[in-house]
C-alpha cells in the first residue's frame, strides 16, 4: 500500500429484523478478515433504518453474539435509526440538482401497469414529467440514467443499464421512511468506507448505490460479493425463510465452519480448538481469492 491510497475501511451492515444466523455470519466473517489482512478497520452499523421490519431486542442480540463470537470493531456502533436528517440532506441535494422527483404511484397502480407493459418491475415512469392531475406525492424517485459499470472482487465484472433494467428507483418511501440505497450510500461516505464486502444478495443494489454516489459527489468503495448461504431448497437464509439462530452455537464450531464455507480450508480439528485459535488461524490464512465466484451455495448442517 502506497501512501497515497487511502487505508483500508470496511463494515458489516446487519439489518436487525431477527437473530444473527449463519448466512450472517459468513458476511461478518469475510468482511472482518479481509479488513484485518489489508491492516485497516472494521466498523459496525446496525441498519435500522426499516423501522417495519425492526423487531425489538433484534440489534441488541446481534451484538451480543457478535461480541461472544470474538469480533471486535474500531468505532462506536452506527444506528442508522439517528441518522434520518442526513438521509434528509442527501435528499435534498438530489432534488436541487433535479435528480429525484415525486411520485403519487400505489403499488396496485405499479403492478397493473406492469402487467400491461412487458410485465417487469421496472417503475414505467409515470410521474417522471410531472404528478398528474389532482394527485399528490406519496414518494421520491432518482431518475435512472446510464450503464454503471464495476469489477467485483469475486462475482468478476458487472454492469447494469440503470434506466432499462432498474428505472426510477425511491428514495423516500410512501410510509416517510428513506430507503435502503440512499442511507447505505449516505453512511458508508461518511464512515471513509473503502471496501464492501457482503453477500451476492446485494449485488443487484450495487448499480443503484454507485448511481447515487456519482449523483452526490460521492466517493465509489470497491466492492465483493460473497457467496449466499442457503437453505436445502435454495433459499437465501433469513427470518421468512426460518433460518437457525446461531445465539447457542459453539462459537469455534460455526466459525470454522464459515470458513469452510468461504473456500478457506481450515483444519479439522479448528472446530474444537480455543477461540482465540480459530481467530489466529483464520487471521494468518485468509484469503479471498479462495472465495468461490458464485452467488450461493448451501449451508451446512450446524450441531
Amino acid at each position: 500500500m502506497t501512501g497515497t491510497q487511502s487505508p483500508y475501511i470496511g463494515r458489516f451492515a446487519p439489518s436487525p429484523s431477527g437473530p444473527l444466523h449463519f448466512g450472517s455470519l459468513v458476511a461478518a466473517v469475510g468482511s472482518c478478515l479481509e479488513a484485518r489482512r489489508h491492516g485497516g478497520r472494521w466498523l459496525l452499523r446496525i441498519e435500522d433504518v426499516d423501522a417495519p421490519r425492526t423487531v425489538a431486542g433484534a440489534a441488541d442480540a446481534i451484538i451480543a453474539t457478535l461480541t461472544r463470537f470474538g469480533f471486535e470493531w474500531d468505532a462506536d456502533i452506527v444506528w442508522q435509526s439517528r441518522r434520518t436528517e442526513a438521509y434528509a440532506a442527501a435528499l435534498e441535494r438530489l432534488k436541487a440538482d433535479g435528480h429525484a422527483f415525486p411520485c403519487a404511484c400505489t403499488r396496485r397502480e405499479l403492478a397493473d401497469s406492469a402487467l400491461t407493459r412487458d410485465g417487469s418491475h421496472r417503475y414505467p415512469g409515470t410521474c417522471r414529467d410531472g404528478l398528474p392531475p389532482g394527485r399528490s406525492a406519496r414518494a421520491w424517485r432518482v431518475r435512472a440514467a446510464g450503464v454503471a459499470r464495476f469489477d467485483d472482487a469475486i462475482q468478476g465484472p458487472q454492469q447494469e443499464d440503470l434506466e432499462a433494467d432498474v428505472g426510477d428507483y425511491i428514495v423516500l418511501r410512501a410510509d416517510g421512511l428513506f430507503a435502503y440505497q440512499l442511507a447505505v450510500v449516505v453512511d458508508d461516505a461518511e464512515a471513509g468506507v473503502t471496501h464492501v464486502v457482503r453477500g451476492a444478495d446485494l449485488l443487484d443494489s450495487t448499480a443503484r448505490q454507485i448511481h447515487l454516489q456519482r449523483l452526490l459527489g460521492l466517493p465509489t468503495p470497491a466492492y465483493a460479493h460473497l457467496p449466499v448461504a442457503t437453505n436445502a431448497a435454495g433459499e437465501k437464509l433469513s427470518k421468512q425463510t426460518l433460518a437457525q439462530a446461531i445465539d447457542d452455537h459453539p462459537p469455534a464450531a460455526a466459525l470454522t465452519a464459515a470458513l469452510a464455507f468461504l473456500g478457506q480450508r481450515p483444519p479439522r480439528d479448528l472446530a474444537q480448538a480455543p477461540l482465540a485459535r480459530v481467530w489466529d488461524w483464520a487471521l494468518a490464512n485468509w484469503s479471498l481469492a479462495n472465495v468461490a465466484r458464485r452467488r450461493h451455495a448451501v449451508a451446512p448442517e450446524l450441531t
